[in-house]
């Protein structure tokens, strides 16, 4: 199941009211996950060096009540990223136009906005730019407001996080076997990402993590990922799947032979204090009380020292979204919330033990997706 393009247009309409209830004239959003969610223009996949065209600034798209997306892009984008086929309407800006006075008409072409809300990834230049163009008007952010319609996923968006769920899940399924003596976190992480790929998802859903806890740590993160796994170690995974722009993000925990002392206890604590969070997901619950009830059973097994984390964060389009599962959010939750489930004890000198699903707020407690 894709999201059909009227599901976007009704996501477009609850924007629009919600822009004409807080007093705002339209939204600018850069290329993001919000602009994706709004108009299913897919975003590039992440890289660690910044890609850059001329008039790179000027992309984005002005969200108004009543009227279709009118995006700006850089010719570049549209070439090279939209198959050469711009949105209906886009002001498309070649390398040697004047991107300053085609961004500001396009801008101007809104009307006389008096309050514009603006995406929080947009580029500070498209921020000087819209105050030159736009005198007097007053600038807001508006990716929280973005936020407010993503939390709720439709069921559509349900679909597709599931199938992110049972790729990851399958690819720990063929990676569980190569966690033995001798192997490296890099040949761990290699293994994940190919298993992850052969099934199907676009990408990580954010820089796979595997590492040991206990008396030395491996980190696939620093130059400890090229030693190899002893006996005894725990080791520790931490990764996501993207299928059609959604995230899952998945952990367990393995041990290489026998485990440490200890190990066994703190693995059932563990994952009774995922399904006290899990029961406890429910609608009208408040995300810190979720979080509390997840870390009680860790605290009543005196671990509560080696809960360094939280219950788990909101996930959809991003795979962290607000609101958080947190001691301090105190956001009520509502059926079709999806979070991540991810309680973890990392006792110093001795062993970490995690594990990580996402949920699906209902009425009688988180779903697993």
């Amino acid at each position: 199941m894709a999201i059909e393009s009227q599901e976007y247009a009704e996501r477009r309409e609850r924007l629009s009211a919600l822009l004409e209830g807080r007093g705002l004239d339209a939204l600018f959003l850069p290329p993001s996950s919000d602009l994706e969610y709004l108009t299913g223009i897919e975003r590039d996949l992440p890289s660690f060096g910044h890609l850059s065209y001329a008039h790179g600034w000027v992309a984005g798209a002005f969200l108004t009540p009543g009227r279709e997306p009118l995006f700006v892009l850089p010719r570049m984008v549209v070439d090279f990223h939209l198959d050469g086929k711009p949105p209906p309407g886009a002001v498309v800006v070649h390398e040697d136009a004047d991107g300053r006075v085609l961004f500001a008409e396009a801008a101007r072409s809104l009307g006389a906005p008096g309050r514009l809300a603006v995406g929080a990834r947009a580029w500070a230049q498209t921020v000087l730019e819209l105050e030159q163009a736009l005198r007097g008007v007053e600038l807001v952010e508006g990716s929280s407001l973005v936020n407010e319609l993503r939390r709720v996923k439709s069921a559509a968006e349900l679909e597709l996080m599931g199938r992110g769920c049972e790729l990851a899940r399958s690819a720990m399924d063929a990676t569980a076997s190569r966690v033995v003596r001798g192997v490296t976190m890099t040949d761990l992480v290699e293994e994940v990402e190919h298993q992850l790929r052969v099934r199907g998802s676009r990408c990580p859903s954010f820089p796979t993590h595997i590492f040991t806890w206990g008396a030395r740590r491996l980190d696939s993160g620093d130059a400890t990922a090229a030693e190899p796994l002893g006996d005894g170690e725990a080791v520790l995974f931490d990764f996501g799947a993207v299928v059609e722009g959604y995230c899952s993000d998945f952990g367990r925990t393995l041990v290489c032979g026998e485990p440490p002392p200890g190990y066994e206890e703190a693995h059932a604590t563990m994952r009774d204090a995922q399904e006290g969070g899990r029961e406890a997901a429910r609608p009208g619950a408040l995300a810190r009380e979720v979080n509390v009830a997840c870390r009680a059973p860790i605290e009543a097994a005196g671990l509560g020292a080696g809960f360094r984390h939280r219950m788990g964060h909101g996930i959809g389009l991003d795979v962290h979204e607000q609101p958080f599962l947190s001691v301090e959010d105190d956001t009520s939750l509502e059926a079709g919330m999806t979070f991540t489930d991810e309680p973890s004890i990392l006792v110093d000198g001795s062993f970490g033990v995690r594990v990580e699903d996402v949920i699906v707020v209902t009425e009688t407690g988180g779903r697993m997706l």
